[in-house]
């Protein structure tokens, strides 16, 4: 039992180019500085003396630049290829950080926390179409499955060293933040030759131009229901928390440990589950169960009795319900995609994620307040089961298809 078990952990990871682990190293060294972003609201509040509705102005035009950010980056991926857009990101990106760290009043950081955000974010599209160049189609999920790991791990990793910097001084944090972006963008650089892509080069290779990401009906049904899923799954980080803790009465380092559970059953559970259910049925399949575990977790919450027992239980049913859908959500859009418009779609995903981002903790925190903690986990279990019913009937139109262009 133990060997099958070693095994499949070995063949999980085995398979994978090392350019896509590249990529991932590359990823978890940036992640790893991530935490000014989740001290932000903090450090408005408690060090520069904002309030918190300029404060949370501040995130929402950190929420504003990520969606302007993914779709230039999209754009400018296809045009000139994700190798330059990924080192210029990280660059800027780097350089950014450590510029708004000396930003003390609210008109020069907000400007700044837009700029940030667009140089940052612009990162995330041509990553995305550099983890599909550089893997396979039969390992495609798992190399993006990979990426999710060392995103994870790097979260944790600046979490914990953020919460120690802030106590020291906030100004650390942008610099570790700023650095780090920048070993990062100097580690691709040494690691992965440039590779040229995008249709600047497709041209001249006398290439089609592809079809545009806004005009395939298909995908822009997939982001729609992917705003709805995404809105639901950012509670988990953003409602829950206040949830367990005013009305589960749970501490503080219980509601922590929770959230560490997470990251815990995604790094040792996802990338065996994927490579167990790869290729055997439709992306889709995968996609709306997952979905519909998440929505299982929220209607869970008003079922079970408050205690830590009940809450273990439904993180870990909503956890196995982000790995179902995130690996196969990615999957589904490359499939979708040529080298010359994967920025596009990739620039879609991103900005499906970063609407989702801004209205989650928005809507609930107005849900919660107005109607209830009951009724928001209710209403986020039913747009579940309507997101999921929607990848249900997307999966249907897909094959329908599929059929007719085969008859």
């Amino acid at each position: 039992m133990l060997t099958a078990t070693r095994q499949l952990y070995k063949n999980a990871y085995t398979g994978l180019s090392n350019k896509t682990w590249y990529l991932s190293i590359v990823m978890l060294i940036n992640r790893s500085g991530t935490m000014v972003i989740p001290f932000m609201t903090i450090y408005c509040t408690q060090s520069l003396g904002f309030s918190i509705t300029q404060a949370g102005l501040i995130m929402g035009l950190f929420g504003l630049g990520a969606i302007a950010g993914a779709y230039f980056g999209g754009r400018i991926t296809d045009r000139f290829g994700f190798y330059p857009m990924q080192v210029a990101s990280l660059l800027l990106g780097g350089t950014m950080f450590i510029v708004v760290g000396y930003l003390h009043t609210f008109s020069s950081l907000a400007t700044g926390a837009f700029i940030l955000s667009v140089c940052n974010e612009s990162f995330r599209p041509a990553n995305a179409t550099a983890i599909a160049f550089y893997s396979k189609p039969e390992n495609r999920t798992r190399s993006y499955s990979l990426n999710r790991l060392a995103i994870n791990l790097g979260w944790a990793v600046g979490g914990a060293l953020g919460g120690f910097l802030a106590s020291v001084n906030y100004n650390l944090l942008f610099w570790v933040d700023g650095c780090t972006n920048i070993v990062a963008a100097l580690l691709l650089l040494k690691l992965l030759p440039y590779v040229k892509s995008g249709t600047k080069h497709a041209i001249e290779k006398h290439k089609v131009t592809e079809r545009s990401a806004y005009r395939d009906k298909v995908y822009v049904s997939f982001i729609v229901l992917t705003v709805l899923y995404a809105t639901c799954f950012f509670q988990l980080f953003t409602i829950l928390p206040v949830f367990y803790k005013t009305q589960w009465q749970l501490s503080e380092q219980y509601i922590g440990m929770l959230m560490a559970l997470n990251g815990i059953i995604i790094v040792f559970i996802e990338m065996v589950l994927v490579f167990s259910l790869e290729g055997r049925r439709p992306l889709t399949s995968y996609i709306r169960v997952g979905i519909f575990l998440v929505g299982a977790g929220y209607a869970l919450h008003n079922i079970f009795p408050a205690s830590g027992w009940a809450a273990i239980i439904c993180i870990t049913i909503m956890t196995f319900g982000e790995i179902l859908s995130m690996p196969f959500m990615n999957s589904f859009w490359i499939k979708r995609t040529t080298e010359t418009n994967r920025g596009q779609y990739a620039g879609m995903y991103t900005i499906a994620w970063s609407i989702a981002q801004i209205a989650a903790p928005t809507l609930g925190s107005q849900v919660a307040a107005h109607s209830g903690y009951t009724m928001l986990c209710w209403l986020l279990a039913g747009i579940c089961v309507v997101a999921s019913t929607g990848f249900s009937f997307l999966g249907s139109r897909i094959n329908k298809s599929k059929t007719e262009l085969a008859s």
